[in-house]
């Protein structure tokens, strides 16, 4: 069954630029059994891969902004990069509040539930989709930012890249969708 569930994955990530991550992790750890944190980073290289043959692709056919996906795109992975390296490590099993025991693992993916479904919500949403634009209208600022946000939810749940990447560009940076996928 999980390899099914990936073949899914796979297709939803190439047709919609997103969700790669948000699917990967729920089949790694419910279909295979690997830990919930241990999870996360498998599905950063998997998604990451994927994602690259496909970025590629786009390139070859002109749909890639690089000025926008350097600084947009070097933000989120340098941010990811720090939170797996410096502060996932740091963070305990077992998380004590009061008299409450938690567990790491546990946390993740209960964060982890409550993300799908607020994704999942705001994509039921009806609402227009901007005229696309240029991102150069948007200040360098803006996108470091939203890099940084990014790279902060992936980093700490390695997933969030692509279903929050592909709506900032298109809804908030005015990407159009071809290029925001690519």
């Amino acid at each position: 069954m999980g390899f099914v569930a990936a073949l899914f994955v796979g297709i939803s990530l190439g047709m919609m630029g997103g969700g790669g991550s948000i699917l990967t992790v729920p089949v790694l750890v419910y279909l295979f059994g690997i830990s919930p944190v241990l999870a996360t980073s498998y599905s950063l290289f998997i998604v990451g891969t994927t994602s690259l043959a496909g970025a590629l692709n786009s390139y070859s056919k002109g749909l890639v902004d690089l000025r926008t996906s350097l600084l947009f795109g070097l933000t989120s992975i340098a941010t990811v990069f720090f939170i797996r390296k410096l502060i996932i490590p740091r963070i305990p099993e077992i998380i004590t509040l009061g008299k409450l025991d938690l567990h790491f693992s546990s946390v993740t993916m209960v964060v982890f539930a409550v993300l799908m479904f607020l994704a999942s919500i705001s994509m039921m949403r009806s609402r227009p989709i901007p005229e696309p634009g240029t991102v150069k209208s948007k200040g360098k600022g803006l996108l470091f930012l939203y890099g940084l946000g990014i790279g902060l939810v992936t980093g700490f749940l390695g997933a969030g890249g692509g279903f929050l990447l592909i709506p900032v560009l298109v809804l908030w940076l005015r990407l159009d969708i071809k290029r925001a996928v690519g």
